[in-house]
């Protein structure tokens, strides 16, 4: 991938302005690209302070080799969404980490996406831009070079990329639509458990009910304005509901083997194009199966 600005007028002065205010690249990937000769004025290596004039062109290459080998490679199949030269989404199933850990080095989704990056012979550092709980399923963005990745985080913290989940909850709730405003923090002594705690992060969950389900169980839509860790969990436990087969912050129902959470959907700008994006993930057939669920939402 490469980005190629034409200067057309006297607007910008020299080379980081237009890394700045044209393509937003921040100072240290700008450093990064500059070392590296990826940074083209004319067809030639250019330095940040460069003068440019009317009708130069400015181009930055994104398609240099990046060390990818702290990845070790599972060669399994990906329910991919979508692809493009931009980022490869796809729909996570439940059980799988996303990230390597002492007790995922092997299995887990980035090294997924290693394997499928070298058979398509892309050589860059795997880069989820969102994050999922093992045990939840749905829809995981893998940014293909680091500008995309700058340009989507960028989106999350402008709350421009929007996700979406749905979820089954233990018992009715009360309220058909509402805002969940608690502040999460880490559990003491528990380096994976959260809480509700006055000195935590703030952290803002809107839901909407879509149906019962037997008298017994709400199916739940869920919007994050804010990304904390296990935040759906935290705040739906927190107000009596919490999600079903949800050992950590509830109780399991029997009904499910894992917390009935899936992010279903998601809705950003393409960082090139600049046209909105939707993309949804099928709900799970074991989250569909809890009392007789309705995929289609």
């Amino acid at each position: 991938m490469k980005l190629e600005y034409v200067v057309k007028d006297d607007t910008y002065k020299a080379v980081k302005d237009v890394l700045e205010k044209v393509f937003r690249i921040s100072k240290r990937l700008a450093l990064k690209l500059k070392l590296g000769k990826h940074i083209l004025l004319n067809n030639m290596p250019c330095n940040m302070k460069d003068a440019i004039k009317r009708d130069d062109t400015l181009t930055i290459n994104l398609d240099y080799a990046e060390d990818n080998s702290n990845i070790f490679p599972l060669d399994i199949p990906l329910d991919i969404i979508y692809e493009d030269d931009s980022f490869l989404i796809i729909n996570k199933p439940s059980g799988l980490a996303i990230h390597p850990s002492l007790n995922h080095y092997y299995d887990n989704l980035s090294s997924a996406v290693k394997a499928y990056f070298d058979k398509i012979e892309l050589q860059k550092k795997i880069r989820p831009v969102n994050r999922l709980d093992k045990d939840t399923s749905g829809l995981v963005v893998f940014a293909k070079n680091e500008y995309i990745q700058e340009c989507l985080i960028k989106q999350m913290a402008d709350h421009v990329f929007q996700k979406e989940y749905i979820a089954v909850l233990d018992g009715l709730l009360e309220e058909r639509s509402g805002t969940i405003n608690l502040p999460i923090a880490r559990k003491k002594d528990s380096i994976i458990e959260r809480c509700i705690s006055d000195d935590g992060d703030i952290a803002v969950t809107k839901f909407e009910l879509i149906k019962y389900l037997d008298n017994k169980l709400s199916l739940v839509k869920f919007s994050l304005e804010t990304g904390r860790t296990h935040q759906i969990r935290v705040h739906v436990s927190a107000i009596g509901h919490p999600i079903i087969g949800d050992t950590l912050y509830g109780k399991s129902l029997e009904l499910i083997d894992r917390q009935a959470l899936h992010a279903y959907k998601i809705r950003f700008i393409h960082p090139i194009y600049k046209t909105t994006l939707s993309y949804t993930a099928p709900i799970p057939t074991d989250i569909q199966k809890v009392r007789g669920l309705i995929s289609n939402l």
